[in-house]
Order: structure tokens, then C-alpha cells, then sequence
């Protein structure tokens, strides 16, 4: 070990945030590029409370990636106290650091890059229990406490062969890590599944980037390595670690952004595993529907071995059971929802029993919750004498605030509808839905509404139907249809096959006109804006990225890339869940506009009022693009309503493409929207090589753009 004198000189210090630099080599054993500046001077110059405005406005993976914060959410359920020290392997630019920070009384991190390790102090200035040591952790770890209460690799352990090195670096990392833990430790690793069910459907292996490369036990080789369940259960075991102290967790969709976390003690229901679109970094193939997939396993009991991601827990195990959390939202109205078991004695007899809780998600959400005791008051009134029981919500007298709620037993009923659908009970579906509406309209003359009545917030046990969730009640009367159009609306939007339910016939004998339902959609879209203070969702933010996914229908027409060979024009909707293949047409041209190349010509169609954007992707080749016309309803959509990804506005209604997935995004929030709309596009489409393309670019000069210019409108 170094003098302490020496090792004084090579500490730096970044607000309260130590580095140490005693063993770094001086030079960063990987990186990520130019986009590693460009974090460092956001970490630098903004708060974090800025964060999300970046990441929006730059459409880019990796700033999503290592800035959002819902990073956090695969270590904040830990129950990490102010008593427990932490140790970090492989932080990164910090996305998980400032979360361990905010519960433990000390954390060390340990990581090989000093760029990294720099932009994880700026963003973290106001935590002086953070220390960072930056070098090669088999040089570092000698030097490290044997005290820690918690040891974390979120992302890390896959790399093994390349931290530890030797014949079995897995094993040999892990009896490492082992020597470092306090008695009573844990150590937490978060890492993909091998085998997990997105691999299956079409998406590329992470680390690799290549289709089916994990799944098919790396066979090209290479110092990454994913494992099953089985596969970190047996090198647990070689470490001289029991399966029974080995406690499984599985993150969903992934442990990258994660919102639920299931477990063995509960695992995911038919129906709940249904966010599957999460192709951020590459593009991806949907050779089949995931949702109906992981509802097949979820019958057979297979979820275990499919799930995207695994939380490997080593040591005690927690109480929690499950748990939710709603943060892609305003942070006034961001909370976690926790299922937990109390083990414990009442007059001597052993009691086991789930109960639930909520819990804000930083000091602006307790506000959120104390409100949630005030509806459950109001909704209680409303309703006495009536057959909806509202769940029991009981508010904690001590800080944080939180509020904790009795389990209750029955079915969801989205399940209940659900298992109608599926059995071709169409009858049946709509009987349920008018006991639905008959039961939630029960004092509605009264000045009180839980907007939020979808049917996955109601559980059915026999005749007893219990709303067990209720944060979203308003001290204002709204009529009881706008609520079960609402309910009807998003059950529809998370799964297109639930349209054989006929909807529109429910909506008649509800009394629904058109007109109804256009003011409860534009409700709809003011509510979500009030939620999230118009920041982007994750699904819309997979969007201004822009990696393609593509369907078995695309393939088989040959469709390599994206499309590859399909020249047609593709148009997509967003109706408030992202932009979707299932969303989305070819016009047909209109007779007598063809041009030289396939989305060339005039095309009209038809868009429903519920649509907030639509993509218009003219083919899949690099292009130049001029927009002739584009109406709606007859009038003319401003230039400004258009936005390029992957290309350049050249002026004009022109717009160049250096990228074989060209999408021009057209915001529709301006536009006046009836029930159903008439779209108007005249394009003329020239395909271009990529270097003219690239030579054509704004910053190659404005003479070349220009001769550009002429040859496409010729």
C-alpha cells in the first residue's frame, strides 16, 4: 500500500465528492467517445433537476442512458439505512451512485475511468460520503474495507473475465467481493438474462449488439458473458453461497428502466408484463408478440426462466414482495407502490401478512399522498350504500410520509375482461363492463370523482369489488361515462387485439356521441400533460431516438435494416402510448402522382382524433425529401410542425437524409382535431448516395448544399 503522505497528492476533490487516484493508471481503459465530453459538461454546468430537458432535446441514447433517473430505480428499494457502508463496483458516470448516497452513511465507489468517475462527482458535489477510487478493481480491492453492508454490481458482473482475468473469473470475482462483506452482508448483482424472452422476440444481445448471439451461448466468444438463472445459482453455489441464500428479483422490462420488480414470493400476473417496445440503444425485429408470450408462460409458471433481467440478492433476503414505481412523471406526484410481508407474533401466534404501501419518491410527493387520505374520505362518502368498497388507506404519523393500505384479495378486473376476450365471450365482456359502469356511476351527483377507475385498479372477489388504487380523485363531478370511456380508452391502447370487444357498441348504449368523445380525449391529453408537465415518456423518447423495429411481415417482404427494398411510404400514430408498427398504414397514392421513386406522389387518409403525432417514414434509403403539400382537414400545416430525425431541415419543406430510416416526426398537438381527420401529403422523394449526401450537410458549405438542391428538384 502507498504512504499515506503520497496517496494525499493524489486525491482530488469536486465538490464534497473525494477521488481517489492513487492506483489509476493514468489512462481510461474504455470509453464511449465524443458523448463522454458532452455528459461531463452537463454534469459540470447544469443541476440535475435539468437533466430530463437534456435528455429530451438530444434524442440520444447514451445521454438517456447514464443521465436518467430512472436508472435509480433497481437499488431504491433497497432497504439500505444511514448504518450501512456501500460498496459501488463499476459506477460508471453515477447513475445508480446518487441513489445509494441518499440511504447509506457511506459509499465507495470503484470504477476504471477517470472521465466517468469525474462526471459522477459533478453530478453528485452535495455528497461527502461518496469516495471514488479510479483504477483497476484487482488493484484497488486489496485496499478496501472487509465492513461493507452492501456490495453492488448493477451491470457490472457480465464483465467479469475482463475485471478479474483466470480460468473462472465469475467464481474468482465473486470469492473476492465475499471478503469484503460485513457479517449479515449482501451482495447485489443486476444483469441480463441470457436466455431472457426479448432475445427471443428479436432483440440484439446488449453487449454484442448481434441477434441471438446470448441465447446461442456466445458462440463468436469474447470477454462478456450473460447468464440463466441456473447458470448464477450454480457459480453462487462454487463460491460456497446456498441457494437458499440466494433470493431472486426480476426487474421489468429490464434492469435499465426498470418500473417493476417482481419476485418469487410474487410474480408478474396474466396481463401485467405488456411494456415490451424498449429498443433504445438498436433496432430491433418483433418476431412475435411478447405480451401474449409472457401471459403463456405466466400460466405455466415459467416466468423465472424468461424474464429480461435478473436481481440477484445474496444474503438476507428483504420483505418486499413487489413493487411499482410511477416516476416518469412530474416529481410532485412521483411515488413507489411496495407490496410487503410482516412476519412477526400476535398473542404468540406466528402471523405472516401482506400489506401495501406508497411512498413518495422525494419530499415534493408527500403532498401527493397526504391528498390520497383525503380521497379516500370523500370517495368512502360517495359510495356509502353503494356496491364499491374503496380500499382502507391509512396515512403514517411519522416521516417520510407514506401510506399503508390492507391487502385484498380477487381478481383484477382487466384479468376478468380479459379472460372473456380470450374465450370469444363477447356477451359476456359486455355484461361485466355494464356492471362496471353501473357500480362506478353510484353517487354521481356528488362533487367527488377518482378519474382513475381503469379496471386494473379494481380486484373482484365475488360479489365484492374493491378500488385499490385511488391517487388521482378530484373534489369535482364529472359524469360516470367520461370515466368508463377512459377506462375503455387505455384498456384499448395497451393492446390493440382487445378491439374485438366492439367497443363502439358500448359507447352507444352509454350514450357516447362523437362529439363526447372528442372533449374526453382532449381531457385525456390535458390530464396526461398535468402528470407529467409536458416532459416526454419513455416510449416517446424510444421515438426521438429512432431505432426501427421491424415486423415478420417486413422481413418476409424483404425488408433488411429497416424496410430494406419496401420503398412505400409508411405512416405511423401515436394515440398516447409511442409510435407503433400495429399503429401504422401504407397509403395507397393517388392514381396518376407516381414519381421516381416509391414514396413519391400525393397520398390522403384517414386519422383518428385520439392521434397526438404522426411519423411519416418515406421509405429506406438516404433521400432527399421535399414536402410539396401537406393539409389538414384542408388547411395547410405550418413547416414548423415537421421535424427530421436522422436528417436535416434544409429550408423549404426540404429535407436530406443521411440514413436509411428517414422519419419526419408531425406534431398535431396545434392542430385542430375532429373524431376522424383528413390527411393531405404531396412528396417528391430522390434517393442520394451517402457521400453526397454527407457533402450536401449544412456544415460541407452552402455551394454544395445548393447544387444538391437543384439536382433533387430536377
Amino acid at each position: 500500500m502507498a504512504p499515506a503522505a503520497e496517496k494525499k497528492e493524489k486525491l482530488e476533490r469536486i465538490g464534497k465528492v473525494t477521488l481517489d487516484l492513487s492506483l489509476y493508471s493514468g489512462d481510461d481503459q474504455y470509453c464511449d467517445g465524443p458523448v463522454e465530453e458532452e455528459l461531463l459538461k452537463i454534469a459540470r454546468d447544469l443541476s440535475p433537476v435539468e437533466y430530463r430537458e437534456q435528455i429530451e432535446q438530444s434524442g440520444s441514447w447514451p445521454i438517456l442512458y447514464h443521465l436518467s433517473p430512472l436508472r435509480e430505480n433497481i437499488v431504491e428499494w433497497l432497504p439500505i439505512t444511514r448504518e450501512d457502508r456501500v460498496l459501488e463496483v463499476g459506477s460508471g458516470c453515477g447513475a445508480i451512485t446518487g441513489a445509494l448516497a441518499g440511504k447509506a452513511g457511506a459509499v465507495t465507489c470503484v470504477d476504471l475511468s477517470l472521465k466517468r468517475s469525474r462526471i459522477n462527482a459533478y453530478r453528485h458535489t452535495d455528497c461527502e460520503n461518496v469516495t471514488i477510487h479510479v483504477g483497476n478493481f484487482k488493484e484497488i480491492e486489496p485496499e478496501l474495507p472487509g465492513d461493507y453492508s452492501w456490495i453492488c454490481l448493477i451491470g457490472v458482473f457480465e464483465y467479469g473475465a475482463a475485471y478479474i482475468g483466470g480460468e473462472t473469473p465469475y467464481e474468482d470475482f465473486l470469492k473476492i467481493l465475499r471478503q469484503h462483506l460485513a457479517p449479515g452482508g449482501r451482495i447485489v448483482i443486476a444483469i441480463e438474462n441470457r436466455f431472457g424472452l426479448k432475445y427471443f422476440a428479436g432483440c440484439r444481445e446488449d453487449h454484442t449488439g448481434n441477434f441471438f448471439e446470448g441465447i446461442e451461448d456466445y458462440p463468436a466468444g469474447g470477454g462478456v458473458r450473460t447468464f440463466t438463472r441456473e447458470g448464477l445459482l450454480r457459480i453462487a453455489e462454487r463460491c460456497g453461497i446456498s441457494r437458499e441464500a440466494c433470493h431472486f428479483y426480476y426487474p421489468y422490462p429490464d434492469y435499465k428502466f426498470m418500473h417493476t420488480l417482481f419476485s418469487d414470493k410474487r410474480l408478474p400476473k396474466i396481463g401485467e408484463c405488456k411494456d415490451n417496445r424498449r429498443n433504445f440503444d438498436r433496432d430491433r425485429m418483433l418476431l412475435f408478440d411478447e405480451k401474449q408470450v409472457f401471459d403463456s408462460l405466466v400460466r405455466e409458471g415459467q416466468f423465472p426462466l424468461f424474464s429480461n433481467s435478473y436481481l440477484l440478492l445474496m444474503g438476507p433476503d428483504t420483505e418486499i414482495k413487489y413493487t411499482r414505481y410511477s416516476n416518469d412523471r412530474d416529481d410532485s406526484a412521483c411515488i413507489c407502490t411496495e407490496i410487503r410481508e410482516f412476519c412477526g407474533e400476535v398473542d404468540g401466534e406466528e402471523i405472516r401478512e401482506d400489506y401495501i404501501v406508497k411512498r413518495p419518491l422525494s419530499k415534493a410527493g408527500e403532498d401527493h399522498l397526504r391528498r390520497m387520505k383525503e380521497s379516500y374520505d370523500l370517495l368512502c362518502n360517495r359510495y356509502d350504500g353503494g356496491e364499491l368498497r374503496i380500499a382502507e388507506c391509512e396515512l403514517s404519523r411519522t416521516e417520510p410520509v407514506s401510506v399503508a393500505f390492507p391487502f385484498a384479495r380477487g381478481v383484477s378486473l382487466e384479468e376478468l375482461l380479459d379472460e372473456r376476450l380470450a374465450a370469444g365471450d363477447i356477451p359476456g365482456f359486455h355484461e361485466l363492463f355494464r356492471e362496471y359502469v353501473r357500480r362506478i356511476s353510484y353517487g354521481e351527483d356528488r362533487a367527488v370523482t377518482d378519474y382513475d377507475l381503469i379496471f386494473s385498479n379494481i380486484l373482484v372477489d365475488g360479489d365484492t369489488w374493491t378500488v385499490i388504487d385511488y391517487e388521482w380523485t378530484f373534489p369535482e363531478r364529472k359524469d360516470s361515462r367520461q370515466v368508463a370511456f377512459r377506462a375503455l380508452y387505455c384498456y384499448l391502447l395497451e393492446d390493440e387485439s382487445r378491439e374485438s370487444c366492439e367497443p363502439d357498441t358500448l359507447l352507444s348504449e352509454m350514450g357516447i356521441t362523437p362529439e363526447n368523445a372528442e372533449e374526453y380525449r382532449r381531457d385525456e391529453m390535458a390530464f396526461q400533460k398535468r402528470v407529467t408537465k409536458g416532459h416526454l415518456a419513455l416510449g416517446e423518447l424510444r421515438e426521438r431516438i429512432g431505432n426501427a423495429c421491424y415486423s415478420v411481415e417486413d422481413l418476409v417482404e424483404g425488408a433488411a435494416g429497416k424496410k430494406a427494398g419496401n420503398d412505400r411510404l409508411q405512416i405511423y400514430e401515436d394515440r398516447g402510448g409511442g409510435f407503433s408498427e400495429e399503429a401504422s398504414v401504407f397509403p395507397e397514392r393517388v392514381p396518376g402522382t407516381e414519381g421516381e421513386y416509391g414514396a413519391s406522389g400525393s397520398f390522403e387518409l384517414s386519422v383518428d382524433g385520439a392521434c397526438r403525432a404522426l411519423r411519416i417514414d418515406p421509405g429506406s434509403r438516404k433521400c432527399l425529401v421535399i414536402v410539396k403539400d401537406l393539409k389538414w382537414n384542408g388547411r395547410r400545416v405550418p413547416g414548423r410542425s415537421l421535424t427530421p430525425v436522422g436528417g436535416q431541415a434544409l429550408g423549404d419543406g426540404i429535407y436530406l437524409f443521411d440514413t436509411e430510416d428517414p422519419q419526419l416526426l408531425c406534431s398535431l398537438e396545434k392542430l385542430q382535431r375532429l373524431p376522424s381527420n383528413r390527411l393531405e401529403l404531396e412528396l417528391a422523394v430522390s434517393e442520394v448516395s451517402g457521400e453526397a449526401a454527407r457533402a450536401a450537410s449544412p456544415a460541407a458549405g452552402d455551394g454544395k448544399k445548393k447544387g444538391l438542391l437543384r439536382a433533387g428538384r430536377g
